[in-house]
């Protein structure tokens, strides 16, 4: 009388477990590669948060409205340059 669990279970053949070796072995390699990448992104968006500079005037300064007009008109000469 013996249990489904205790009963003797067939050995696998010396190719059978190589190729569940070589499975898992490439399993671990390509979650390892995904982590990594993911970790790699992560430190990436960390170091470069960004910072945006706007040019836009505080409520109530109308002089730097103006400054800003003026800016604006000057960019309107394109240079030439001759190779």
């Amino acid at each position: 009388m013996t249990t489904p669990f205790l009963q003797a279970t067939e050995a696998l053949s010396p190719e059978a477990e190589a190729s569940t070796a070589l499975i898992a072995v490439v399993i671990t390699v390509v979650f390892l590669t995904l982590l990594s990448v993911v970790v790699l992104i992560f430190f990436y968006l960390y170091k470069n948060k960004g910072s945006y500079v706007t040019y836009e005037p505080a409520e109530g300064e109308p002089s730097a409205i103006l400054q800003m007009e003026s800016d604006s008109a000057k960019g309107r000469d394109k240079e030439e340059y001759f190779i």
